[in-house]
């Protein structure tokens, strides 16, 4: 049964509302003063209240500012009992935070209209409110089993961690690093266009792909093969409208050799020692378009040597398309010198990197997915 607050100083008003409301069979509590309905209001969470603007202490504006502002009743219907008709007065309820008005003196057939009326929209409201609810537990089911399948940090033979902040819940940035013979690991990291669930789940089957080698046939350690292949597989259609942008890299340990080729991403970032020098900074990509935008499209590997202590840095352009509060962007070339600035210091770990990008930020965290991998060589 719905449950209905009245608050009016009158007793004869609040006997003709309560019976009236309880014939038509609404469970209804009375307060006299504008004090006692707020007490009684947080007591009861009616689905609704008609409330008398003009009462000695707190007048029903006051009454339903304080009213509306604590949460759970927010969304109760607030009906304002008045017999000010002008315009002015009004709009002073509604921002108030008034739902209706109901002109004195009282029409009971108005008044059993206008309830109704307002209990239908309360219940419109509680049922949206259940549906986000659910769609927010959905979607932190989501966001759990896509941090479940990102790697762990390793230790051995290389050093590699990483650090992954989607924009919401869940994001199309995701990857993954693992073995792919005894002597190779594979290092990558995608990018789904557009945000949330859409870009999710299109991430999340590539990693999988990958990682389990499902495609059979494929030379997983050509990343020029491996990003045709994934072309081929993520074509731009009417069921799937989003294209990915991905870096692929093989390092053979052995050789201390890392191939790799990109599509559409932002380059890795290798930080080589030089000795008494300062350290170097080589931005690694090859010329290719997103994955899924051209079927023809083409991709290329390219091949370097790995000297002892370098670090390679892997992530997605969250990490560096951010406003600054001089409205410019940080940009790839302003992030590559801060990498090389935090390398002059010392080791650079990837929170004091993420630490720098915010401080020079206009606002607090990011407005983009945000992936960043740190490989210790």
């Amino acid at each position: 049964m719905l449950k209905i607050l009245v608050i009016d100083d009158d007793l004869v008003t609040q006997f003709l509302l309560s019976q009236t409301l309880k014939n038509q069979g609404y469970r209804v509590t009375v307060a006299g003063n504008g004090e006692e309905g707020i007490l009684k209001s947080q007591e009861i969470e009616p689905a609704l209240i008609i409330c008398d603007w003009m009462m000695p202490g707190l007048d029903g504006l006051e009454v339903c500012r304080r009213i509306k502002a604590l949460p759970a009743l927010a969304t109760s219907y607030f009906i304002l009992l008045t017999s000010r008709t002008a315009i002015n007065d009004r709009i002073e309820g509604l921002n108030a935070g008034a739902d209706e008005f109901l002109s004195k003196p009282i029409d009971m057939s108005e008044l059993q209209a206008r309830v109704r009326a307002g209990l239908r929209l309360y219940q419109l409201n509680q049922d949206l409110q259940a549906q986000t609810e659910h769609l927010t537990a959905e979607l932190a089911e989501g966001a759990a089993y896509v941090g479940s399948i990102l790697p762990v940090p390793w230790q051995e033979p290389l050093r590699i961690e990483a650090r992954f902040i989607p924009c919401r819940q869940l994001g199309g940035d995701s990857f993954d690093y693992h073995w792919l013979t005894t002597e190779s690991i594979a290092l990558y990291l995608l990018d789904v266009s557009g945000h949330g669930l859409g870009a999710a789940l299109p991430a999340v089957s590539i990693v999988n792909l990958l990682r389990s080698q499902a495609l059979s046939g494929l030379n997983y350690e050509d990343p020029q093969a491996v990003l045709q292949a994934l072309n081929q597989t993520f074509p731009i259609n009417e069921q799937h409208r989003r294209y990915l942008t991905i870096w692929y890299g093989v390092y053979h340990l052995g050789r201390q050799e890392l191939t790799y080729a990109s599509a559409g991403h932002p380059p890795a970032l290798l930080v080589s020692p030089q000795g008494q020098k300062p350290s170097s900074i080589t931005p690694l990509k090859t010329p290719g378009l997103p994955i899924g935008l051209f079927e023809e499209a083409d991709y290329a590997t390219q091949r370097c040597f790995i000297a002892a202590d370098s670090a390679l840095y892997l992530f997605s352009d969250g990490i560096y398309e951010i406003e600054q509060p001089n409205q410019q962007i940080i940009g790839l070339e302003q992030f590559t010198e801060l990498i090389h600035d935090l390398h002059q210091q010392g080791l650079a770990s990837l929170d004091e990197i993420i630490s720098t990008v915010q401080s020079r930020a206009a606002q607090p965290g990011f407005k983009d997915d945000l992936s960043l991998l740190q490989v210790l060589f």
